[in-house]
């Protein structure tokens, strides 16, 4: 059994190694283009982005964490008040980067997920630790779907296909995605660049940028976009980070669609880096984001859910509360547990 497993992680560590040998052409175009656009892909425009092909085969080809201590609480939520929708804007917890918000008598999940593991295979792979907040059965009536990027742990195909069987929802996505889900008969696709915007009944989707990267296979490297999302009713609206790491280029998200009433930022998934990981925010990296981008409440996500984190569970909420309370906005930061509401 151990050799079995060896060897399906050596050959996830080998079509790791490819990720460079496949990425898309960065040569100059031969048309204007946006920075982050390139022949055939994407890529992250901070000039001292790097994460380089040894790095990513070392994250891979690594030890079991050690032990995380007790996991997340689950607050059953068994969706009766969600389906009232009469708690005005709200937010629910689901787990990891899913969250079901409720704005404008519209109902949003954000990269959702009810797999059992974060994986291309169902029998191996990160898997499940927590389960999720609410039973799918008992989700009120879903509009829209919104999409990050295509990592397995935001983009789980079981889960979104059977939502498009169940619900029929408008989905968004960053550039590249549509065909992907067009593949799986999915059509109520848009299909968004960073700075574009759609409005489905009367609530506005802004595409924005994150610092991350894509691909669900060897030879899909980047060549799909990866994004933050702005979700702006009447008289509110929320930051969805998606998945990032931090570069100053964040900010700018603030300045053009803020003030938010809601930001939801990744913690988790930092272990791999003593310092800045260039892939995902640390605690502190989030609270800085928080306060850059101008949000009124903060609410943490991608942490505690997956076998994906090396992170004891406790760990990234309780650094982010001590970076919290050193910087003074600790009555700003929520901390729900998966099927706990929040109403904002």
């Amino acid at each position: 059994m151990r050799r079995k497993t060896f060897v399906l992680w050596l050959v996830i560590a080998v079509a790791v190694s490819f990720v460079d040998w496949v990425t898309p052409d960065a040569s100059a175009p031969e048309a204007p283009m946006a920075a982050h656009h390139l022949r055939g892909g994407f890529r992250n425009v901070d000039p001292l982005y790097s994460y380089p092909l040894f790095v990513r085969a070392s994250h891979v080809l690594r030890a079991p964490a050690p032990p995380r201590g007790e996991p997340l609480f689950v607050a059953r939520n068994d969706g009766k008040d969600l389906h009232a929708r009469t708690l005005g804007a709200t937010v629910t917890w689901v787990g990891h980067s899913t969250f079901l918000v409720q704005i404008d008598g519209v109902n949003v999940l954000t990269d959702p997920h009810w797999g059992a593991r974060t994986s291309p295979v169902s029998f191996a792979g990160p898997r499940r630790l927590v389960p999720p907040g609410i039973r799918f059965e008992d989700l009120p009536r879903i509009d829209v779907v919104v999409i990050s990027h295509d990592h397995y742990d935001h983009l789980d195909a079981g889960t979104v296909e059977r939502l498009w069987r169940a619900h029929h929802p408008r989905f968004f996505v960053p550039l590249g995605l549509k065909a992907w889900m067009e593949d799986r008969g999915i059509d109520q696709v848009t299909e968004l660049d960073w700075w574009d915007s759609a409005v489905h009944r009367g609530v506005t989707f802004f595409c924005t940028p994150a610092q991350h990267s894509s691909g669900r296979g060897v030879t899909d490297q980047n060549r799909r976009l990866w994004s933050s999302w702005v979700i702006a009713g009447e008289s509110k609206r929320m930051f969805f980070a998606g998945d990032t790491g931090y570069y100053p280029g964040l900010a700018e998200i603030g300045r053009r669609l803020g003030p938010f009433g809601l930001a939801a930022l990744p913690i988790g998934g930092y272990s791999d880096y003593r310092t800045r990981h260039p892939n995902h925010l640390n605690p502190e990296e989030a609270a800085q984001v928080f306060e850059e981008i101008g949000a009124s409440v903060m609410i943490p996500m991608h942490w505690g859910t997956f076998d994906l984190n090396r992170e004891p569970f406790r760990e990234p909420p309780d650094r982010l509360l001590a970076e919290a309370l050193r910087r003074g906005i600790e009555e700003r930061v929520a901390l729900p547990s998966p099927g706990e509401t929040i109403r904002w």
